[in-house]
């Protein structure tokens, strides 16, 4: 099975089938803070909710599309993050990510995040990755911020959640500026 090593305590796997009920957990305690910000959260009301999601996560890396990861912070999954897929044509992925609300603070998801930037410009090839978080999401703001992607511009309106829209701030990381900033590291 992929992993993807980030540092000592922290790691990337792909989920099987047998990672439903501690995925499920992680989410269902803490359904009220996700769901701020995600939308997909009241559709996973119990672990087998997550059998057809996994199963299609699994396709998707078959495909050599991206993959969705666990994150694991010493052995326990703690969140999530991956490529919504791969546009091969125009060489460019985006990030997603969320991380349990008990676990923010500790530097995980920049670590999470930065490697799967280089993952993607290093082993994948890519030239251009994206995030792009709801406006007022502070925190999920704040990672490529600090890893230095560019604020490209508001989509106004581009995502809705349960009652209402909301609007998202995209972020942008070219090639050739991620291996700028990595040389003066």
């Amino acid at each position: 099975m992929f992993t993807l090593t980030v540092d000592e305590e922290i790691e990337l796997k792909l989920l099987e089938r047998k990672d439903a009920a501690e995925l499920f957990e992680t989410v269902d305690r803490c359904r009220d803070y996700l769901r701020e910000w995600l939308p997909w959260v009241d559709s996973m009301q119990k672990k087998e909710d997550y059998y057809s999601i996994i199963e299609m996560w699994l396709e998707q890396f078959k495909k050599n599309d991206g993959f969705q990861a666990a994150i694991l912070y010493k052995d326990k999954i703690v969140g999530m993050a991956g490529y919504h897929g791969i546009d091969r044509n125009n060489q460019k992925t985006s990030i997603g990510y969320w991380l349990d609300k008990d676990y923010q603070g500790k530097g995980i998801m920049t670590k999470v995040t930065k490697t799967l930037v280089d993952y993607a410009f290093y082993e994948l090839g890519l030239n251009r990755v994206e995030i792009q978080c709801g406006v007022h999401n502070i925190k999920s703001r704040a990672i490529p911020e600090r890893l230095g992607f560019k604020q490209e511009g508001i989509l106004r309106e581009a995502e809705f959640l349960y009652d209402h829209f909301h609007d998202l701030m995209v972020y942008g990381m070219l090639a050739k500026d991620w291996k700028k900033e990595e040389s003066r590291s």
